[in-house]
């Protein structure tokens, strides 16, 4: 016959408000794997409208979103940590899960500021096309997981992208940065925090190891740099273009619009290229029209533009002396002072 038991059971104890709190929130989004993604897209368009009425208000989403980023920045050791001090046990998971979630915020958050800013008849499209195929990827468990996660140096191409993207849209709202300035920076700051995921994926055992980690860094640096012409600029955008004979210095307006005209009405008349530049928030900038002939560079000429009118700031430069053929395309890429093209005029001389 068996005894009474010795054993005192003790009713277990409540878990703390906080941790009930973090596994609703978790199992919620679970059950709404999309909502965050929306969330983040719809706090990018509001963001992107409040830039110059409400910047009070855009600053403070810019921040709650970069400081999601603290999350993957810390790596497992401080997020164990943290956890520890939390006393909150978060399965790998979840921990996994939470990763996923930052980086669905993050990617649609800045899709409309790009897209807003894109030069649709550039190679801009396909730094665009990057951001729309990643925030895809991030929605779909199976790729994400599966395909994505598992293979690190694909996933270390993924995250960098979406730091340097969401750095790029950020910096100029909170710390009121010109496009020049902010490039760099958000450049800088995402391939040096960067480089615990490429200590994790490359672990420096051996010298040669050490050195890839070294020419991995350098290569996403030198990569990043060299593809500035197909970023699209965050918080610059065109509000009006047109190449014209002529322009009207008292309205400030252009004449009518050519695309097409002959290699003796371009030698008599000259062209202006006339551009419209939207820069919220008042920002101050140097911009370049930088004229090419067949892809070859031919003059550029230096604009200072200021932000905060509604139509944008209207700038123009008059070219009066080309190539004695001058038949051909051309182009005019209007683009910053860190060589981020903001948009381009196009149009054709003939024979006739």
């Amino acid at each position: 016959m068996n005894g009474p038991s010795d054993i005192n059971h003790e009713p277990e104890r409540p878990r703390p408000l906080y941790r009930r709190m973090i596994d609703g929130f978790i199992l919620w989004l679970k059950q709404h794997p999309r909502a965050l993604a929306w969330a983040g897209f719809v706090s990018g368009v509001g963001s992107f409208f409040l830039v110059e009425r409400k910047p009070a208000l855009a600053q403070v989403v810019a921040l709650m979103m970069l400081a999601s980023w603290v999350w993957l920045m810390a790596e497992n050791t401080l997020r164990r940590n943290a956890l520890r001090l939390l006393k909150v046990r978060v399965p790998r998971p979840a921990l996994h899960f939470i990763t996923q979630m930052v980086h669905q915020e993050s990617l649609f958050f800045v899709l409309p500021f790009f897209f807003f800013t894109l030069t649709w008849n550039s190679g801009q499209v396909v730094f665009m096309a990057l951001l729309c195929l990643a925030a895809l990827v991030s929605v779909i468990d199976p790729i994400y997981y599966n395909h994505l996660a598992r293979r690190r140096w694909i996933y270390l191409g993924f995250h960098s992208l979406a730091l340097f993207a969401v750095l790029l849209t950020a910096l100029p709202i909170i710390l009121h940065l010109s496009t020049a300035q902010s490039y760099p920076w958000a450049l800088g700051t995402a391939v040096v925090l960067a480089i615990p995921s490429i200590i994790k994926a490359l672990p420096p055992r051996r010298w040669w190891r050490g050195l890839a980690l070294v020419g991995v860094v350098l290569v996403l640096g030198f990569s990043g740099w060299q593809a500035r012409l197909w970023v699209p600029p965050a918080t610059l955008w065109l509000t009006h273009v047109s190449i014209s004979f002529d322009v009207d210095y008292d309205e400030k307006q252009p004449g009518r619009s050519v695309a097409h005209l002959t290699d003796e009405a371009l030698h008599k008349n000259g062209l202006f290229a006339y551009t419209a530049i939207r820069a919220p928030r008042g920002l101050k900038e140097r911009i370049y029209h930088v004229w090419r002939h067949e892809g070859e560079v031919v003059d550029t000429i230096a604009l200072d533009i200021q932000g905060g009118r509604q139509e944008g700031y209207r700038a123009w430069t008059h070219k009066q002396h080309f190539p004695e053929n001058a038949v051909g395309h051309w182009q005019v890429q209007v683009v910053t002072e860190a060589n981020q093209m903001i948009g381009m005029l196009r149009f054709e001389v003939t024979n006739e």
